[in-house]
């Protein structure tokens, strides 16, 4: 044998080795709907779609359950249901398609384009730009204000305004903290810029040019459009309850998306084949690489073995990335009132998954780490068998409302007459909140989120249990308790609802001496 050819026989073993590991899997698509199927029992979640794409195909679109608990109807691949936080990288798509008109800079000071935009600190308040606002660095906490906007009827720019209230939880761009504020921020300066709102040219930029005809930014658009799922609540943490949908258009940028696996695999594949579709350059070389490039670093434990050997774990812009057995994976999850979502992608193998349910304790890790497994050829672990179990525990372990319940002092009254709590509270970062006697009972009404209106139980002391008018998804039990100063005056509030997404706990009301309403 010649030289020559002994030389390329390593050559040649390397790229048959290159080319197995990169080459997509034969997907065994009649195991994986029976696995679906299964998770969907195992879960007791009321529905699920679930859509797979391959080399620039929806390869597999189907849905499992119902859409609607107590109901027959199934759900399909064009059954809508909200992508909640999965609506960020659609803001950070459109940012990028501004920088490439030359109509904004990554870089661009927020306060350049909305003056008004303020933290807890002047100085930082000047410096942070809008990459800063895409990748969670700007030193708020996690979920920190989210009681500004949850069901509230402020505008965007009303919400805003009050960012700077929220106290600073970590030194600027020292960490991360996941802030849907700064998102709503981030839209804004796309409707300032453009004249448009963020929905508008949600629709004229990306979902008309991707053939996405069943997407929508509103709830208004629901009747029209058909075949949509319907939220579930969990109150007792066991039977799922439907629960109305909630309107999310205000805050669109941050999670204000409507949509279908069908569509939603449009979008997946557009990005997998790096911003063109059908020969249309709508995102550069240079977008979809700084989109993906890690702007926010998580520290990862090299020590442990992680379950897919995970190196590496970062945020871009509006995407979460790490690495999945040594594939990249960009990815995020969407949670909206009432259903959780998974959209992922693995760009070096031109496959994705996307996951829509309907029900607050969701299986989308599960599905879609085992749809990733058999998208790569790894014969993995159970993954369902392996999560839920782990997901019961956790849900068992959280003893929060339990342990208020237990301390709880039977046959205590209130130190004063009911007339004395009644009036005008305000709290900086989001307004008045007002509490009235009714038929010799006490009401609580927020100003601004007429949806948390309840009524007022007496609990002990001058704590009451808050009753919510309707059932909310993300809690469902909470205390007031009434605070005075020395004179037994009322002087404040003090909220205690138990859960890990809007923090009551944050508002500190103040009792205002007259009842002048105060912005």
């Amino acid at each position: 044998m010649k030289k020559s050819a002994l030389f390329l026989i390593p050559i040649l073993l390397f790229c048959q080795v290159l080319y197995a590991q990169t080459k997509p899997a034969r997907l065994d698509l009649k195991k994986l709907d029976k696995y679906y199927e299964q998770v969907v029992q195992d879960w007791e979640i009321p529905g699920m779609t679930v859509g797979i794409v391959q080399d620039g195909k929806l390869v597999f679109s189907k849905g499992y359950g119902v859409k609607e608990a107590g109901k027959s109807e199934r759900p399909d691949g064009n059954t809508l249901y909200a992508i909640a936080s999965n609506s960020k990288a659609f803001t950070s798509a459109i940012i990028a398609m501004l920088v490439q008109e030359g109509k904004l800079s990554w870089n661009d000071k927020v306060q350049q384009h909305l003056p008004y935009f303020e933290l807890y600190d002047p100085y930082i308040s000047q410096q942070v730009t809008i990459r800063d606002l895409l990748s969670h660095r700007v030193g708020l906490g996690t979920f920190s204000g989210d009681f500004i906007w949850y069901k509230s009827e402020l505008s965007a720019e009303e919400m805003i305004k009050r960012v700077k209230y929220l106290p600073q939880s970590y030194d600027f761009r020292a960490g991360f903290g996941y802030s849907n504020l700064m998102y709503i921020t981030a839209g804004e300066i796309i409707a300032k810029v453009t004249g448009k709102s963020w929905g508008e040219n949600v629709r004229e930029r990306i979902l008309e040019p991707l053939g996405m005809d069943r997407t929508i930014t509103s709830i208004s658009g629901l009747e029209e459009k058909g075949n949509y799922a319907i939220p579930h609540a969990m109150p007792d943490g066991k039977t799922n309850v439907p629960i109305s949908w909630v309107d999310w258009e205000t805050v669109g940028a941050t999670g204000g998306i409507i949509s279908s696996v069908n569509d939603v695999a449009k979008w997946m594949i557009f990005n997998l084949n790096h911003g063109i579709w059908q020969g249309d350059t709508l995102l550069t070389k240079a977008s979809r690489n700084l989109i993906w490039t890690p702007h926010n670093n998580f520290t990862v434990d090299h020590t442990t073995m992680y379950n897919f050997n995970q190196n590496f774990h970062a945020y871009g812009l509006g995407w979460f990335m790490n690495d999945y057995h040594g594939n990249l994976r960009v990815w995020h999850t969407g949670g909206y009132d009432g259903m959780i979502t998974a959209v992922t992608l693995l760009p070096d193998n031109n496959a994705g998954v996307v996951v829509l349910t309907n029900g607050p304790k969701s299986p989308i890790g599960a599905v879609t780490n085992q749809t990733l497994d058999a998208l790569l050829g790894i014969k993995g672990k159970d993954w369902s068998a392996d999560m839920l179990p782990r997901t019961n525990k956790r849900l068992q372990a959280d003893t929060r409302i339990e342990d208020i319940k237990k301390k709880r002092i039977a046959n205590t009254k209130p130190s004063l007459p009911l007339q004395a709590y009644t009036g005008t509270y305000h709290a900086d970062i989001y307004g008045n909140i007002v509490v009235r006697q009714e038929n010799g009972e006490l009401k609580l009404a927020f100003e601004h989120s007429p949806d948390l209106s309840a009524s007022l139980s007496h609990w002990h002391y001058d704590v009451w249990e808050i009753k919510w008018d309707q059932p909310h998804a993300w809690f469902t039990f909470g205390t007031l308790k009434f605070t005075t100063d020395n004179n037994m005056e009322v002087s404040g509030l003090e909220f205690e609802v138990p859960n890990d997404d809007i923090f009551f706990e944050e508002l500190k009301p103040k009792k205002v001496k007259t009842e002048v309403a105060q912005q």
